[in-house]
């Protein structure tokens, strides 16, 4: 079709040129526009079918890297900035990728003398300003610095537990269920019970007995 449409394009403005009068010029001139802008179209379509189609192309597959953990390092403090320093050979500052977030850091440093090294902490002592936070390579030492939240004193890094902190389940007083259930059935029984309820508690406050209940039929 577009060989067709050339033909007729050529042939039309040769007799465009030959023609005498204006009419038949302005006929013969917009026949030419017509043609042309087919002529355009049919070269696009044509284009647009010689294209590899995009679904039909196949995406490789990024093979997933394999990193090891930087355990150690060390690290200082201010009132404003924690920074944390680490002594690794080769590092490069443009293959370096960061995530900081409030509460994590992930840092890892690709293709070091071909391999890949990572330090990171899951869960940070108190929380950070993720947008302030930088990487500086200075070879052969990396300095990670962090700024803090609210300003003070970190007393470790990384988040712990508090082994210290009383576990109110465990220290309660193992004999204040028994003693709940005395109450009840002092409260609910006959004359004989709290009696008999009331013996047993005067004997356990007076150090008679360790069991309350002990003596109770």
């Amino acid at each position: 079709m577009a060989d067709d449409l050339a033909l007729d394009l050529d042939e039309l403005r040769h007799l465009q040129s030959i023609a005498k009068r204006p009419r038949i010029v302005s006929l013969i001139s917009s026949e030419i526009h017509n043609l042309e802008k087919l002529s355009k179209e049919a070269i696009s379509t044509a284009a647009s079918q010689t294209t590899t189609p995009i679904s039909s192309m196949k995406a490789v597959p990024t093979p997933s890297l394999n990193y090891i953990t930087l355990g150690s390092f060390s690290w200082d403090q201010d009132n404003d900035k924690v920074k944390i320093y680490i002594s690794l050979e080769g590092v490069e500052q443009e293959k370096t990728e960061t995530v900081f977030k409030p509460m994590s850091v992930d840092i890892k440093f690709n293709d070091v003398q071909g391999k890949n090294y990572r330090c990171a902490i899951p869960k940070l002592n108190k929380e950070i300003v993720p947008e302030k936070c930088k990487v500086v390579v200075k070879p052969p030492r990396i300095i990670i610095t962090l700024f803090k939240a609210s300003k003070g004193n970190w007393l470790d890094l990384q988040f712990k537990e508090d082994k210290l902190k009383p576990n109110l389940d465990k220290e309660k007083d193992p004999m204040a269920g028994i003693m709940d259930l005395m109450k009840n059935m002092y409260e609910e029984g006959d004359d004989e019970m709290k009696k008999t309820i009331a013996k047993a508690w005067t004997d356990a406050r007076s150090g008679k007995t360790a069991d309350p209940l002990k003596g109770y039929p």
